[in-house]
């Protein structure tokens, strides 16, 4: 049995076991910061959607491994019928007689004790929280240099990929003369990234040289930092490619432009008006040359997510994410159920824990079928049973793709659900 981030679609029968991983690449989870715990136990709870969304990814040969809270009503009913959305929409799917739960805060150990019998077992990446999975040290330290900013920074310049001007350092460093000058040279106005967790967690624009400081008050003095570039968003936009790599070859899985919602990623926009040109395409084959150079391949296929800038043909590359990507489970999803010549809106949300089912009815009764002439469709992703509550509420994490018009969907969504339903939604602007 082989276990690793396999890109999606392998024929071998596979268990999926996915968590929170980002955090434990670069840290110890037995000593991790007030605030690097609160990510991490929020980023586990975001994981729960992308669990349930694996039920329409996966085949019937497959396993999938969910968080133990799934187990109790009316979950259960709930991910059954998403399976029948799936189904609806002619997807293949794993079926409900293959699905284990488990501890979420000893997820990994638990599923170590309960692997079927199967092929491959396919994790969202090769971290250390999965270390009893894998049993692999070279692979997670690949996975190390390749999903580190630091590492990045070190490397891509001289491998010819375009980046922004980047400066490495670490907080005991940032009172130096050449965070000074870097500070200085773009006029106080940078963006400090450190290693830690996905969805634009740990990344933040600074104004200076106090607010650096700030931002790093609870970590030690050798965390590293990186200082870059801000680039201008007036004349940039920000993309998404996932990438397949091979021993013997590199492809574009998918392309999507990146949506933020008050300063934190919500989901993406993919579809035909979301382009690569000629010069995109060999700028992002050079960066799929240099994670395989890095030994960063399976036979099979392994996903990598590239973050990166375009201003025409320029391509300005931000960083790499060797796992998968939270906008690749959409997106497999709108390429099976044949949305792929739609503009679709990927996005996360909330639902008010009275309303979920009700949510789940204004799904059904626009559920996506390739012979609709409607607006809109939705295209449901997942959801997570882990409780969020919120001013006293209690709230649901959902993911859903809305095809075609998203304006028609939001006056639908006024009309239909109202408060404490999606109203993120309201935020996304479909700007073409």
């Amino acid at each position: 049995m082989k276990t690793a981030a396999f890109a999606p679609g392998i024929p071998q029968s596979t268990v999926y076991a996915m968590s929170a991983d980002d955090i434990s690449m670069h840290f110890d989870l037995d000593n991790l910061t007030p605030k690097q715990h609160a990510e991490h136990e929020n980023h586990k709870d975001l994981m729960g959607f992308l669990q349930a969304s694996l039920i329409g990814i996966g085949k019937p040969s497959d396993h999938l491994m969910l968080y133990e809270e799934f187990a109790d009503a009316p979950w259960p009913d709930r991910l059954n019928r998403l399976r029948r959305f799936f189904e609806s929409m002619n997807l293949e799917t794993i079926p409900a007689a293959h699905w284990h739960y488990h501890p979420k805060h000893t997820f990994y150990e638990s599923v170590a004790t309960d692997i079927p019998e199967v092929e491959t077992v396919t994790l969202y990446s090769i971290a250390g929280s999965n270390a009893m999975l894998h049993n692999d040290p070279e692979a997670l330290k690949v996975s190390q240099d390749l999903n580190s900013k630091v590492h990045f920074a070190d490397n891509a310049p001289a491998f010819g990929i375009a980046v922004p001007d980047t400066l490495a350092t670490t907080k005991a460093d940032l009172g130096s003369v050449k965070v000074a000058a870097f500070l200085a040279k773009h006029n106080n106005d940078v963006m400090l990234k450190i290693l830690g967790l996905s969805g634009a967690r740990n990344v933040a624009a600074v104004d200076g040289l106090q607010a650096c400081v700030d931002y790093v008050e609870e970590f030690p003095e050798d965390l590293d930092v990186v200082l870059q570039e801000r680039l201008d968003l007036t004349q940039f936009t920000e993309m998404t490619v996932d990438l397949r790599i091979t021993p013997d070859d590199i492809s574009i899985a998918n392309v999507r432009k990146i949506m933020f919602a008050e300063g934190l990623w919500v989901g993406n926009l993919i579809g035909p008006e979301v382009v690569l040109t000629d010069a995109h395409i060999a700028e992002l084959m050079q960066v799929g040359a240099y994670v395989r150079e890095h030994n960063y391949f399976l036979t099979e296929g392994i996903n990598c997510g590239v973050d990166y800038f375009v201003n025409g043909d320029e391509v300005v590359v931000t960083e790499i994410n060797a796992r998968w990507t939270g906008g690749l489970f959409p997106t497999e999803i709108i390429r099976d159920v044949g949305a792929g010549n739609k503009t679709c809106v990927a996005f996360v949300d909330l639902i008010r824990a009275d309303q979920f089912d009700v949510c789940l009815d204004f799904f059904e009764s626009h559920l996506f079928s390739r012979e609709s002439t409607a607006d809109f469709n939705v295209i449901p992703v997942g959801f997570s049973a882990i409780e969020q509550e919120i001013e006293g509420q209690k709230f649901y994490f959902s993911w859903q793709v809305i095809a075609g018009d998203f304006e028609a969907f939001k006056i639908a969504r006024r009309d239909d659900l109202g408060d404490g339903v999606l109203e993120r939604a309201e935020t996304i602007s479909v700007e073409l």
